[in-house]
Parts: C-alpha cells; structure tokens; sequence
C-alpha cells in the first residue's frame, strides 16, 4: 500500500477509536486481560503523541529522545477528548510533512511513511480490542477491517516484527518454514524460514513445512493473537502453525 492509502485508512480507523463512548472506561479488555478500555485508549493517545514528537525532535536522537518530549495521557473522563485531540492533530501532521524528513522509528532513522504505516495497525487492531470489549458487554459487533489494509498489517508483522527474533527465542520451530497466505482475494503471501539464526520472510508463493490461510483480517488478528488459530485453514504439519501461535508473542 502506498502511505496515501494507509493514511486514508488511519483517518477510517482514527475516526472509530475516537467513536468509542467514555462510558465503557472500565470495561475489562477480553483480548489484553489485565487492561480496561480506558488503559488502552490511553496508550493509543501516547502513540499518536510519540509519532508526532518524532517530527520535532532530531533523528539522530533516536527514539528516547521523542518519547522524552511525550506528555503522558492523564487518567480520567476526559480520556476521550484526549484521544480525539492526539488523532486529529497527528493525522493533520502526516498529511502535510515533507515524506523526505528524518524521523526516528524503532529500527533507526527512517521516514514519516513508516509511521503512517505503524499507527495504522497500531489503531487498527487496538480498535478492534476496544470494539470487541464494548461488543462482549453487551455491545454491537466490531467494525470489518479493510481487507487491503489488513494484508498489509500481515506484512508489516512478517517483515518488521518477526524478522527481528532470532531463532533461538522460538526453538520450537528451529529448522521450520511456514507459509502464510490469504484466500480473499488480497493476494498476500509470505514464507517465514526458521532454518538459520535469524528469521527470514519473503514475499513468495512456496510449500513450507505446513500453510497458513484465511482471510486477510482473521489472519491480521490471528497473528496479534485476537483471534484463535482455528478461524484459519491450516494444511500440513499442524503443530507448526501452533508453535507460531504459541511461540511469537509481539
């Protein structure tokens, strides 16, 4: 996806998170026990507020130098209005910033297009925490994920959450290959290899030691783990699958 399209996408999801009544503060989040709904929107707050310190602060500063700048989000009924107030002003931001500038991001210097990507399945799928936590209390149904956007969380997971493990902190799938796909039309598809020290992934149609398959938001939210491995087909050496299920924890 191109930046453009996953702002538009970020303003789709923004608007949802910021939809959420501050009525359901104390509402236990089933898909992060331990958090309510009040906790995770504030955290979402600080994400957005981190992602536009990065904007002001030099990229040579890194990462501690943003979150330094970061006002935390403060407890309270007006959790909302903050969350509001951090959407509105970074998707404002990342419509005008010049897409050449240096940002810090949490794999070195980078440029504001991996934010945009970042916030995007960041709010995605913690909207979908919030949602879901209304929805299990009575509430109405989550909203669908868009399927292109949801393919493209697969990716950014695959590619730059995953990559980072080295074999040794999954050893139940040392010497593995596993190949994910989605089966609704988004054409996305990765093969993970866990036969050397580091993970690789790359973007390409190959048998591994068992396949993964779904749809592109059932997969999104299986491997953030919202979802049970079983909402997806699973061919091939089963335990496999669920030693990625069980083993990457992001």
């Amino acid at each position: 996806m191109t930046p453009d399209e996953q702002h538009a996408l970020l303003v789709v999801e923004c608007d949802r998170m910021a939809s959420v009544s501050a009525d359901a503060a104390a509402t236990p989040v089933p898909t992060m026990p331990e958090w309510t709904v009040e906790k995770l929107v504030r955290h979402v707050t600080f994400v957005h507020r981190m992602a536009l310190a990065v904007l002001s602060v030099p990229s040579s500063g890194g990462m501690a130098k943003a979150i330094a700048v970061v006002e935390k989000p403060g407890r309270g009924p007006q959790f909302m209005d903050d969350y509001r107030a951090a959407a509105a002003e970074v998707l404002a931001a990342y419509e005008n910033v010049d897409p050449s500038k240096p940002v810090a991001t949490w794999e070195g210097e980078g440029k504001p297009d991996y934010w945009i990507r970042r916030q995007l399945h960041e709010v995605t799928v913690h909207r979908f925490d919030v949602q879901n936590a209304v929805h299990v209390a009575g509430g109405a149904q989550p909203d669908g994920i868009d399927a292109a956007g949801a393919a493209d969380g697969v990716g950014e997971w695959a590619e730059n959450f995953l990559t980072r493990f080295s074999v040794e902190q999954v050893p139940a799938l040392a010497g593995r290959t596993v190949h994910l796909h989605t089966d609704d039309g988004t054409e996305a598809e990765f093969f993970l290899d866990f036969t050397s020290d580091r993970v690789v992934v790359s973007r390409e149609h190959r048998k591994g030691d068992v396949a993964i398959r779904g749809s592109a938001e059932d997969l999104l939210l299986a491997v953030w783990r919202r979802r049970p491995l079983d909402v997806l087909d699973v061919v091939g050496e089963e335990s496999v699958a669920q030693a990625l299920y069980d083993g990457v924890r992001i």
